[in-house]
């Protein structure tokens, strides 16, 4: 007996535009470091400019430019029965199954560029310690609220 094939959701559109800023943000911010690495090594060790800069600047171009894409691309969620399906992940893909008879808290957050982005995340927190917060990231706020209120219906009527 074969488990059915689940049909992924892929995430907002604006998720991508978060995951981006994101990206840049950290790209350039390693970028400034290594430049000031740079001008350590100039003034101390009298070295050419550009020793730390340029060979740092190729991987973070693409950590701030292709990767996010990338990551986006490989995200999606799946409700099926009683169970919320997650799968994320480009070198390691993870897929996390949470049956919501195992939820006990469920949030609906928003950080600053999800805000910008208008996107916001579904979090649940399910009993134990290990992986015990699940995020999905990337939906709108009506399909949040949605899935939180269905999950938060199955949760309550679960006799336990």
């Amino acid at each position: 007996m074969t488990a059915p094939a689940i049909t992924w959701t892929p995430l907002e559109p604006g998720q991508l535009k978060a995951m981006r800023i994101v990206a840049a943000i950290t790209a350039l911010t390693g970028l400034a470091i290594a430049f000031g690495l740079d001008v350590v090594l100039v003034l101390k060790a009298k070295t050419m400019l550009g020793l730390v800069t340029v060979p740092a600047a190729l991987p973070l171009l693409y950590y701030g430019l292709v990767a996010p894409g990338r990551r986006f691309r490989r995200w999606g969620y799946a409700k099926t029965g009683d169970e919320l399906h997650v799968a994320h992940g480009v070198y390691v893909h993870t897929e996390t199954s949470v049956a919501f008879h195992r939820v006990q808290h469920i949030d609906v957050a928003q950080g600053p560029i999800e805000r910008m982005c208008g996107v916001w995340q579904l979090v649940l927190n399910t009993a134990g310690t290990l992986n015990s917060q699940i995020r999905l990231p990337g939906l709108s706020r009506a399909t949040a609220e949605a899935l939180r209120d269905e999950i938060r219906r199955h949760v309550r009527a679960d006799p336990e």
